[in-house]
């Protein structure tokens, strides 16, 4: 009998170490098992980011394909990406929901083909061929009993269709957003909220706007001999203003040496290749700036149409 108890004792203490679970899983929730293994601690941390522990630490029952750190690894080393950048995806949440099942599934329960929707909405197939397999991973551990659900240890990180690497890009700023978020262009906002085309510019568009940076306007204001508030009570400020904006989306190679463009006041600019890139004697000195209604063009001296006049 003793001999009996010494090796039931020691089969429980190898299975306790092959799982690397401690015997008294079952009075533990998922995420406590999972928190109480090393072999998790990818798992855990990316839980813990995408918010979901509490959800997981509710009554459920769930059943969860937990993949293990090497799973985890092999991920990142197949996209390229270190754990962080894992982390911070906007899709984290999706790829952990894509392992967790509603219900409590032992493997006894399993058959060959079935399919289960997981809680990320997806579905998720069982392959009994040759061993357990979750779609492509293979279950190295199934039945880990926790008090609301059970584990299964897969080698591989179940990743959804709908998974893309690379984050949505972020929309594009307007031109009026770029422009106010430059130290360089602090005159044309002030002078575009004094005309009132601040609105016009943040419509759809699209526009080609050559923006005169902070330094172009100084040099107009040191020729003219006024200040900066008296070229913003000009009468003809608007007309100034939309002298540098072309309807539609030009861009750098859109452009032709000797082509003119009509502008939104109504007079035509030129361009002018044959030294670098000019509207009229004004020097593109940076090109295609995209914005979401257009492109900037940022330019080194004011464009002034001929029919300008300066009031005193």
């Amino acid at each position: 009998m003793k001999k009996t108890m010494k090796f039931l004792v020691s089969l429980l203490m190898g299975l306790v170490l092959v799982l690397g679970v401690p015997a008294y899983a079952e009075e533990q929730d998922i995420v406590g098992i999972a928190s109480g293994s090393e072999d998790f601690s990818i798992l855990v941390a990316a839980l813990e980011k995408a918010g979901l522990v509490e959800a997981l630490q509710a009554e459920g029952p769930f059943t969860v394909f937990a993949p293990t750190n090497a799973a985890f690894e092999a991920l990142l080393a197949g996209l390229s990406i270190t754990a962080e950048d894992l982390l911070n995806h906007p899709q984290l949440a999706d790829v952990l929901l894509y392992h967790v099942v509603p219900g409590q599934v032992m493997s006894t329960s399993l058959s060959n083909g079935m399919t289960a929707e997981t809680l990320g909405g997806e579905t998720l197939t069982v392959d009994l061929t040759d061993g357990v397999k979750i779609n492509a991973s293979n279950v190295t551990t199934p039945d880990i009993l926790a008090k609301n659900g059970v584990i299964h240890v897969i080698d591989q990180v179940l990743v959804p269709d709908t998974f893309q690497l690379a984050p949505a890009t972020a929309p594009l700023p307007s031109i009026v957003d770029i422009a106010v978020g430059s130290e360089d262009f602090t005159i044309l906002v002030a002078a575009l909220q004094k005309a009132g085309l601040v609105e016009a510019l943040q419509a759809e568009g699209p526009f080609t706007v050559f923006a005169p940076t902070n330094t172009a306007f100084e040099a107009l204001l040191g020729a003219l001999g006024i200040t900066a508030e008296e070229l913003l009570g000009q009468p003809q400020l608007a007309d100034v203003l939309l002298y540098h904006v072309v309807s539609g989306k030009v861009m750098s190679t859109d452009l032709q040496n000797g082509m003119t463009a009509e502008t939104l006041g109504g007079q035509a600019i030129a361009i002018d290749l044959t030294d670098g890139v000019k509207i009229n004697d004004s020097k593109v000195t940076s090109a295609d700036i995209e914005a979401s209604n257009g492109v900037i063009h940022v330019i080194d001296s004011v464009l002034v149409p001929e029919t300008f006049t300066l009031v005193r």
